[in-house]
């Protein structure tokens, strides 16, 4: 199908997984939420199980669909040659609860597994099967309200401050000193359930108690611990993914602000609203906090055991109303675009997704559209393109870097 022009209006698909908020997504998208399920994301690109669809006004397509009819067109034949699809998936993301311990592969590593999966006959869609296709999954997030994950482990004299301070702990000590942080995650990791449960139940009732007192902030592990279980949840067959939360980094993030995922980082989203963008991959290793499969010996195999200081970034002034967030892989930039009572011009190098966050535009290009805070666009290679405002707009833009 041929649609007119090079621009035109995206509509992206909501994800209602159980540990999403129920206003954020249907406040900014400008919907209701009439049976009252968790939004947790909003999807905007051409993955195959839920792509976008886009439209001139007259026609719509799906995204993935027009990409294959017209790859040339769509997204470039440098792009099309090199990934054989739009590289990236582009996210709203509203966490009301936290997600799960993961990890994701390396493209090499991601290869291997896939294969290794396909020859062992295991179903795409098989719950127990750890890698959906053959890509990596890097990814970066920038807040759009005061954001809490986890991210690497905390440094060694933090990690080591932390085994003296809880006593449950303290028999963990010679193992980090002796075997470091593979031996003391490999460990607690592979403990039988019984073992799991009499070395935690203490101390989830201990750190219950101090959120109840107001002893704790979401700086603390505690607080997070105590979340998992405060809603009468019973303290018995503990999830192991509890060690994490102590043993890895809180990083607490402010709107506008940005974090990158690279592959072997271990990391959980913890809670609140952000912009994540993604090479367009389903392979996650997941190692607990979640009904989904965990696979603690392949997860074991793809994590960086070692301390990671997060490097939050507070973006970077690049001129033509742009602030940009270095991402070191090629399948994806995100750039935050304030247009306010002026104009932002461009010609799009890649396929470009742009989504209002506040506010509203007009865009102006080979078609001339309206943009509404929560609509969301798709810009076509060499097009050239004005987005004005009339007061404050602010838009994030997905694209494939030169």
């Amino acid at each position: 199908m041929q649609l007119k022009g090079k621009i035109f209006h995206l509509t992206g698909k909501v994800q209602h997984y159980a540990w999403g908020g129920f206003k954020y997504i249907p406040s900014l998208l400008g919907t209701s939420n009439e049976g009252n399920k968790p939004c947790a994301e909003y999807w905007m690109g051409a993955h195959n199980s839920a792509p976008s669809v886009i439209s001139d006004g007259e026609n719509s397509i799906p995204l993935n669909e027009f990409i294959h009819q017209n790859p040339d067109l769509a997204i470039t034949s440098a792009v099309y040659k090199r990934f054989g699809e739009l590289p990236y998936l582009f996210k709203i993301l509203d966490v009301n609860d936290m997600l799960s311990i993961q990890v994701h592969p390396t493209k090499e590593e991601a290869e291997k597994g896939f294969d290794a999966e396909e020859a062992a006959g295991i179903p795409i869609n098989a719950p127990h099967r750890n890698y959906k296709d053959r890509n990596h999954k890097p990814e970066v997030m920038v807040a759009l309200s005061e954001f809490w994950l986890l991210h690497g482990f905390k440094s060694q004299d933090a990690l080591m401050q932390l085994l003296l301070e809880i006593k449950e702990f303290n028999i963990l000590i010679a193992l980090f000193k002796k075997e470091s942080y593979k031996g003391l995650y490999q460990f607690v990791m592979e403990l039988q359930q019984a073992e799991v449960d009499n070395l935690l139940a203490p101390l989830v009732k201990r750190e219950l108690r101090r959120k109840a007192n107001n002893e704790l902030t979401k700086a603390d592990a505690g607080w997070w611990v105590s979340k998992l279980f405060e809603n009468d949840a019973p303290i018995k067959n503990i999830d192991r993914g509890v060690f994490s939360i102590y043993f890895f980094n809180i990083v607490q993030i402010n709107p506008g602000e940005a974090i990158f995922q690279a592959a072997g980082i271990p990391h959980a989203y913890l809670e609140g609203q952000n912009v994540e963008l993604m090479a367009n991959s389903d392979n996650v290793l997941r190692g607990g906090l979640t009904p989904k499969h965990v696979d603690v010996p392949e997860l074991m195999k793809h994590t960086l055991f070692k301390a990671v200081t997060p490097q939050v970034m507070k973006g970077d002034e690049i001129g033509n109303l742009e602030m940009g967030y270095p991402c070191p892989v090629p399948d994806f930039g995100i750039k935050k675009i304030v247009v306010n009572n002026n104009s932002y011009q461009t010609i799009a190098t890649s396929l470009e997704i742009i989504i209002a966050i506040e506010g509203g535009a007009v865009v102006n290009g080979s078609n001339n559209l309206v943009l509404k805070q929560g609509g969301v666009i798709a810009v076509l290679p060499g097009e050239a393109y004005k987005i004005e405002s009339s007061g404050k707009c602010v838009l994030y833009k997905a694209y494939v870097p030169a």
